[in-house]
């Protein structure tokens, strides 16, 4: 049987569309794979985000050596996936990013986790790059909270 792994972004959507995409999916534990979990989005910073992660029953993880350094995160706001994708493959050779990994793909083989990071789109984003490193042998779910102002 395939492993899964869930992907979210929490662009255009508030804490509590991903939280409930997130319940929904039965998801527990949350991996944040932002180099700064900093956000100008209410509740996405890293300790609220965590609390309310908590609070809903899942885990919250940080995997900081897993996110895009600044050049990276530069080259996806300008849409460069080149760039990205040659800056985001240097940060994973680091041997804090491969401890990281192993870590991330452990916790992946025993428990339901969700991959979060800013970006809706996982292919637009270094989700999708991590998947291609770490996980190409699960299946991907990429989760898709409500928009801000909409209702399914």
């Amino acid at each position: 049987m395939a492993k899964t792994i869930f992907t979210i972004g929490y662009e255009q959507a508030t804490q509590a569309a991903v939280l409930s995409a997130l319940r929904e999916a039965r998801v527990e534990v949350v991996a944040d794979i932002r180099y700064l979990p900093l956000s100008r989005r209410p509740g996405f910073s890293k300790s609220p985000l965590r609390a309310a992660v908590e609070e809903a029953g899942m885990a919250y993880r940080h995997f900081r050596h897993v996110g895009t350094p600044p050049e990276g995160r530069a080259a996806a706001r300008r849409g460069d996936r080149e760039t990205l994708r040659r800056v985001y493959a240097g940060q994973l050779e680091l041997p804090e990013a491969l401890a990281h990994m192993a870590e991330l793909r452990q916790l992946a083989l025993e428990k339901r986790t969700c991959l979060l990071c800013y970006c809706r789109e996982a292919d637009d984003c270094h989700r999708a790059l991590l998947m291609e490193a770490l996980f190409a042998d699960f299946e991907r779910v990429d989760l898709t909270p409500d928009l801000v102002g909409t209702r399914e």
